[in-house]
């Protein structure tokens, strides 16, 4: 069985093929960078009609979208692979709550962050103010879920979950990792955990390069 993901190398498609490579699917990567232009958003156009990635096609052809929830369908899908809590798990109401609290609260800011004149129009002071706010938004959103969660070596106990692949990618996003360490300092050590997985070193380095900004 082949999947095909259309993603791109730092984006919301990172945990998912992180997942994946965790699970062991056989999988590629068509490459749409689609904060880039158009041209990018339309190689996406037929799998998803919101131009947005990732979109992944299942082997029989069934296309699912949104990263949230695909990383939650892989965890149910290959419940031998354990990077998510079963329904009869007592950790699955904390699994659900914060698997969407990130695309809800997070990522959802990012579609107004790639592009402010969305919301802003052509006032390049609008657009800058846009910007701060949706980063100090950011900053926040992890600063509660930090204070509602209670993480052990992973976020929801000793075993690694998507959430965790989800965390980890998205908390290199704006602000970056500087400021998720002072807002989130308990998530903070787990990131740190995932960023170290060694079936992940040859992944992060090919996906997600880390930078100067990254450490925490």
């Amino acid at each position: 069985m082949s999947f095909t993901l259309y993603g791109a190398a730092g984006s919301g498609s990172v945990p998912v093929e992180a997942a994946m490579t965790l699970i062991g699917l056989n999988y590629k990567v068509i490459e749409a960078v689609t904060w880039e232009g158009e041209a990018e958003r339309d190689k996406v156009a037929l799998a998803n009609p919101m131009r947005q990635i990732p979109a992944l096609i299942l082997p029989g052809g069934e296309t699912l979208t949104e990263s949230a929830a695909i990383l939650i369908w892989l965890a149910d899908a290959y419940p031998e692979a354990r990077v998510g809590p079963r329904l009869d798990d007592p950790r699955r109401a904390q699994f659900l709550r914060w698997m969407t609290f990130i695309p809800a609260a997070i990522y959802s800011m990012f579609w107004v962050r790639d592009e402010p004149s969305r919301l802003g129009g052509d006032d390049a002071a609008v657009q800058e103010q846009i910007k701060q706010r949706t980063a100090e938004r950011i900053a926040a959103c992890w600063r509660i879920m930090d204070s509602q969660i209670t993480p052990g070596h992973f976020l929801l106990g000793d075993e690694l979950s998507v959430l965790d692949l989800y965390v980890t990618t998205a908390s290199r996003w704006t602000p970056r990792r500087a400021r998720f360490q002072v807002e989130a300092p308990r998530m903070a050590e787990v990131v740190r955990r995932v960023d170290a997985l060694p079936a992940l070193q040859d992944f992060w380095a090919a996906r997600f390069p880390f930078g100067p900004d990254d450490a925490v």
